[in-house]
């Protein structure tokens, strides 16, 4: 089942002649990065049931906004000095030898779990900004 939205386009443009492009972008960066830091702290959650030493938990660094293709994004990503981001997927989807590690499917679930508040609060932010 899918939906079809008309219009968009036009709401948009509307909204940058009322606003200004740069107020829309404000705005919007503002609530990707809140929708962001929501998502953050779920993630965080559901590595706080396989943690040993913390490192992944700690290096979870939120990007600032940027444009990848026609759509303004934010990244989730881990950076820092124990170099997490090359074991991440081990734990997301598991190994030959290991294939159901503790944390198999965490940041799938932290997808799933935080949507509805990710939607809350960019609706939140950008009701703010306007």
């Amino acid at each position: 089942m899918s939906v079809k939205i008309s219009g968009l386009q036009k709401l948009e443009k509307e909204l940058e002649k009322r606003f200004g492009k740069s107020k829309v972008r404000t705005i919007s960066d503002y609530a990707l990065k809140e929708g962001a830091k929501v998502f953050v702290k779920e993630l965080k959650s559901q590595f706080e049931s396989f943690k040993d030493t913390g490192a992944s938990i700690e290096e979870i660094t939120i990007s600032d906004p940027m444009w990848i293709g026609e759509a303004r994004t934010v990244k989730i990503h881990w950076r820092g000095p124990k170099e997490r981001y090359r074991i991440i997927h081990l734990n997301e989807f598991g190994t030959v030898k290991n294939p159901n590690p503790p944390g198999k499917g965490a940041i799938a679930r932290a997808l799933r779990n935080a949507e509805n508040a990710y939607r809350n609060t960019i609706k939140e932010a950008i009701r703010r900004g306007l």
